[in-house]
């Protein structure tokens, strides 16, 4: 008994031990049970601190607990301890705050934080033993994510246990409404191990003074790095308001190799190095930041208040994990004379349009900001604020091409009338206005009664699109008869040209095909790192022409350009005056380039720097300009998801979409919207999402999504999409994966019903990545590949079919032939000699055949009606030779019937039948009445009787001078 005792007590005190093994995570996941309950039920994001993301991620929310600051320049922090104990990776920081409320923050990792109250003033401290930064945020900076097989480590022996979250609140009018503040991050953590692990590197200077009025200051910071190699990946500069632009470099043997350069006045996020850049022993780290003194009165100086200033440069790298350093810092200037030698690049401002301008968190009056705000009335607006706030023309035009139906409904018991009328006189009032925003509102000079004019213009322009599409469009259908087939045209030679991979496709104003294609680069898995930073900078931009102008009917090349200018082509498009509009998924930029001009016109994104804000692209995919408004639309693309529009002069108006969720995918979300068409007549913009193998409709003015084009045909990509005016949509899938059966291969569709209309492939090679397409209106289809670096011509064979039954063994025959010439005719369109020929030809066989069909179907009936009379003759022949005289009247008798029968004025009838019927060596089976049902003949309707059509010749066809 005595040892089951101590058996149990030995248990007991095992279980006790256990449990001490699991109480640290228990009791932080009840203090924040037990915190949460506490706190402001404005803070959402803090209900639920710890997110379960599957067996070994798992995210954690860290938020303010709902403070309201009480002062400008207030920082406060709060703490978190890491929930479990093991090691953890961070792989991901996702932002949950506004620069409207916050003016940075920073997230710090220790072990010891200054405080365990829910908050407190930074001021206090941060942390009590060493801290690490992990992730810094400003000015609405997107999210950043690390690249794979990349994290920063916590936990563990030597991780860090807790996250200390930093909040700078700069300007506290924001709080006027006593509302709390929820501003913090999310996590993605994992615990499984990342072979790299990351850290950060600070440069910072600490002992900077700006004279008042100074044009320009240099702040200047170098260190020697005397540590194992790491890899720089990504970088974040930051200042206050004075600053201009910041850049570092690394410094090896006397050589400048920029690691990053931008201005601190756009969001400050981590952008992704131009090039991975590695750091070793004995290199040297240095970074400029250009600031200016104008417009101050005193000297400012490096601090902490939004009125001082800063210079950081932040450099996010990794290392080998057995060398790994979590946090380094750089605050000094080792050799002030190397920066002779600095490029000139870092002592250029970058510009910054003043809608991108950071928002100020300097303290002013009341009187001073009612004086601010008085004379800005009086200031005129920029012209990008002229084209975004004309807010009732632009509210007018969302009305008419999009959100109508309101008004519809209103008057839903005479909608086309009351509509129509009040939505025309609503047009007039606006394209008639006098005020036209703030020209009048000062002394007009001439530049502004050009812009006025202009609007005007516009505005007139606009009028006249919209009085087009009184009738919401998607009340209009076209009716499209489904007579042509689209087929290869097997004498193009164009199928034989030289090409790299083959991008992409246009038609310019003279109908000429014009070809994007990559001359001798390819791209292949070794073109981008995980970042999306072009690899093969090295091999310098394609020095072929990669825009070819090819004849469509012969497939000779009529110019060419675009030499030393892309690095990896891919979208192409051309507006109505002519002009290349293209992208460059290895620069990440959009470019619009003159057929005549050797320099582009306009250039969007920065040079192989990717990104997702308004001057960034990632491997951007297309772009399509609309005719009327000059508007620029963008397909962004590989690594971003989403459309993003431009002003003609390429100002950013707006965006939308968002990454594929997972499971089915929604309206609005893509994977790779890959290619772009306008639909005029009904005012959307159509996108190849291609990874969901669908085309999703947007209203091109509000990007509303109106529908999605989704077949099983389709398979599970969709390349490329192209729109013909009259209704018609063409389209071009991907090579199925393992396991699929939908082939790849083109198709035509209504686009008003998204019914397939046809299918079409090559017969000369064979579809391998059908990369875009291309239709005119006379329903000519070009399509490019990428892997078989060709281009292939399709036309459309509209079917003529004619068929001339033939007795006594003449076949059925199927002609067919091109109606184009009879379209042009009923369009009176001028027809080419080659068509004219055709036809003509064509005609004359019509005419021959029908004159055949005539003099056969005549001599078939003249045939029975000579055997009849024969048999007549002959039986009068051996009626009087047997019977004499008396058969005289009987023979009269039969032979007027007979022939009054076939005059059509006999009461009787002739039925063979009943005539061999008399003679008793012949039966009637087989003579009887045939059946019509089935056929093209119509029954008669008294079956009784025997019908006269069954022996009447039916009328020849008459010869139609259409057809």
């Amino acid at each position: 008994m005595a040892g089951l005792i101590n058996n149990l007590l030995i248990l007991l005190l095992v279980f006790q031990n256990s449990c001490l093994g699991f109480k640290n995570p228990l009791s932080v996941f009840k203090r924040y049970k037990d915190t949460t309950r506490s706190l402001s039920s404005e803070c959402l994001g803090n209900n639920r601190p710890v997110i379960s993301l599957g067996l070994t991620d798992f995210a954690l929310d860290i938020r303010m607990p709902g403070v309201t600051p009480k002062q400008s320049d207030t920082y406060l922090c709060m703490s978190l301890r890491l929930p479990v104990d093991e090691e953890a990776y961070v792989v991901d920081f996702r932002p949950q705050a506004s620069m409207d409320t916050v003016h940075h923050m920073l997230l710090f990792g220790c072990n010891i934080p200054s405080s365990t109250e829910n908050y407190w003033d930074c001021d206090e401290g941060i942390c009590t033993d060493k801290s690490n930064i992990l992730y810094a945020w400003a000015r609405n900076a997107p999210p950043t994510r690390l690249p794979k097989g990349v994290g920063f480590k916590v936990g563990g022996e030597t991780g860090s246990k807790y996250f200390v979250l930093q909040v700078h609140y700069g300007d506290v009018s924001a709080f006027r409404d006593k509302h709390k503040d929820c501003s913090g991050v999310t996590l993605h953590l994992t615990h499984q191990r990342q072979p790299l692990i990351a850290g950060m590197y600070l440069m910072m200077s600490v002992n900077t003074v700006i004279p008042p009025g100074e044009k320009v200051v240099d702040a200047d910071i170098a260190c020697h790095y005397q540590k194992y190699p790491m890899h720089l990946f990504a970088y974040r500069v930051h200042t206050h308001r004075l600053g201009k632009v910041v850049s570092g470099y690394r410094v090896r043997n006397g050589q400048w190799t920029l690691i990053g350069r931008q201005s601190p006045q756009l969001p400050q996020a981590f952008y992704p190095v131009e090039h991975l850049v590695d750091i070793s022993f004995g290199d040297t780290l240095a970074a400029r930041c250009v600031f200016t003194g104008e417009g101050r009165m005193t000297e400012t100086h490096i601090g902490g208040t939004a009125s001082d200033e800063m210079c950081n440069f932040y450099i996010m790298y990794y290392m080998e994990a057995k060398h790994a350093v979590s946090y380094m810092t750089c605050t000094q200037n080792i050799n002030p004379d190397m920066f002779r030698n600095i490029p000139q690049e870092a002592n250029i401002p970058i510009p910054v349009k003043s809608d991108m301008i950071m928002m100020t968190h300097e303290h002013h009056h009341e009187e001073t900001k009612k004086t601010d705000d008085s004379s800005s009335l009086k200031q005129p607006k920029r012209e990008e604020e002229e084209v975004l706030d004309q807010g009732d023309f632009y509210s007018l035009i969302s009305k008419l091409l999009g959100e109508r139906e309101d008004v519809v409904h209103v008057h839903k018991y005479n909608p086309t009338e009351k509509a129509e009328s009040d939505l025309v006189a609503e047009i007039a009032n606006v394209v008639q206005k006098k005020d036209l925003g703030w020209f009048d509102a000062r002394e007009v000079t001439n530049h502004d009664e050009r812009a006025n004019t202009s609007l005007a213009r516009n505005r007139i322009h606009k009028f006249h699109r919209l009085e087009s599409t009184v009738r919401p469009p998607e009340n209009r259908h076209f009716s499209l008869q489904h007579d042509f087939h689209i087929e290869e045209a097997v004498d193009w030679p164009g199928v034989n040209l030289k090409l790299g991979q083959v991008s992409g496709l246009a038609l310019d104003p003279k109908n000429n095909l014009v070809i994007f294609h990559r001359g001798d680069h390819v791209w292949d898995r070794n073109s981008f790192d995980s970042s999306f930073v072009y690899q093969q900078r090295g091999l310098g931009p394609i020095e072929q022409n990669t825009i070819l102008v090819i004849d469509p009917s012969n497939a000779e090349v009529l110019d060419s350009t675009g030499k030393n200018l892309f690095y990896l082509p891919h979208g192409l498009s051309i507006d109505k005056d002519g002009n290349y509009w293209v992208t460059d998924v290895a620069l990440h930029q959009v470019f619009k380039l003159g057929v005549r001009d050797k320099e582009p016109l306009l250039i969007l994104g920065r040079s192989l720097q990717p990104g997702s804000d308004k001057n960034h692209f990632c491997q951007p995919t297309d772009v399509a300009v609309d005719p009327v408004t000059g508007n620029i639309y963008v397909s962004d693309g590989y690594c971003n998801s989403r459309i993003a529009v431009f002003s003609p002069n390429g100002m950013f108006i707006m965006q939308w979409g968002e990454e594929t969720s997972v499971g089915k995918a929604k309206p609005g979300q893509f994977r790779i919207p890959h290619s772009l068409t306008l639909v005029p007549e009904f005012g959307q913009l159509c996108v190849a999402d291609r990874e969901n193998g669908r085309i999703q409709c947007f209203r091109s003015e509000t990007g509303e999504f109106t529908r999605e084009i989704k077949h099983k045909l389709f398979g599970t990509e969709l390349f490329a999409v192209s729109y013909v005016p009259g209704g018609l949509l063409f389209a071009v899938n991907g090579m199925p994966y393992p396991g699929d059966i939908e082939p790849v291969q083109g198709f035509m569709m209504n686009f008003s019903t998204g019914e397939i209309m046809d299918t079409f492939i090559p017969v000369r090679k064979s579809f391998e990545m059908p990369h875009d397409i291309v239709a005119s209106e006379d329903k000519t289809v070009y399509v490019g590949d990428a892997h078989a670096k060709t281009v292939w011509k399709f036309t459309s064979t509209e079917k003529m079919e004619h068929r001339s039954v033939k007795k006594a063994g003449i076949e059925v025959q199927e002609i067919k032939e091109a109606e184009t010439v009879i379209e042009a005719k009923l369009k009176n369109k001028p027809i080419s000699t080659e068509s004219s020929k055709k036809w003509e030809k064509h005609h004359m066989v019509e005419q021959a055949s029908s004159g055949i069909s005539f003099v056969l179907i005549t001599t078939l009936l003249i045939i029975p009606i000579v055997v009849l009379l024969a048999i007549a003759v002959f039986i009068r022949w051996r009626k009087t030779r047997v019977y004499g005289a008396d058969a005289d009247h009987k023979l009269e008798s039969s032979s007027g019937r007979i022939l009054g029968r076939l005059q059509g004025k006999g009461s009787g009838g002739l039925n063979l039948g009943n005539f061999f019927a008399s003679h008793k060596s012949y039966s009637r089976k087989g003579f009887d009445r045939l059946s019509t049902e089935g056929s093209d003949q119509e029954k008669d309707e008294d079956d009784g009787t025997d019908s006269e059509e069954e022996y009447s010749a039916p009328p020849p066809p008459p010869v139609s001078s259409s057809s």
